[in-house]
């Protein structure tokens, strides 16, 4: 793979992470530790973080609404 190639995903890291972020900020949720993963850029993963309980419960609330 390309150094090209790994920033072209990592780009898509970085949009997932950015529209998670403003998603997450309109349902008041905070994810402390997100951003894209960058020990493995090419599987192009998002780093959602640890979280208390409280907010992981928020979450699936924010979730379900959304399914529903």
């Amino acid at each position: 793979m390309t150094t090209k190639q790994a920033k072209l995903k990592l780009s898509a890291a970085d949009d997932a992470v950015a529209q998670l972020q403003e998603a997450r900020a309109g349902a008041g949720i905070v994810l402390p530790s997100l951003d894209a993963d960058f020990a493995s850029p090419y599987l192009n993963l998002v780093e959602l973080g640890r979280v208390r309980a409280d907010v992981a419960v928020k979450l699936a609330e924010v979730v379900r609404r959304g399914t529903t």
